[in-house]
């Protein structure tokens, strides 16, 4: 009795069609739809934000703020 050997599928995440994991645009259905999400995040549609959790950096930006920005700063 052999088993059925079930091919791995998930959707694109830009037009939801599926996409068998063997395929060479996973985890899009082609080309087309990979530059459309490339160009999602080139023009800011997408982003990625998390609270910083870090005292340390949560330290080292509430200096910066305190301190009067100088010449040559990139503010």
């Amino acid at each position: 009795m052999t088993a059925k050997k079930k091919s791995k599928a998930l959707r694109c995440p830009t037009c939801n069609k599926i996409v068998l994991l063997g395929s060479e645009d996973v985890p899009f259905c082609s080309d087309r739809c990979r530059r459309i999400d490339l160009g999602k995040w080139a023009s800011g549609d997408y982003k990625i934000s998390s609270p910083i959790l870090d005292p340390e950096v949560l330290e080292g930006l509430s200096e910066q703020q305190r301190r009067p920005p100088q010449d040559g700063d990139d503010d």
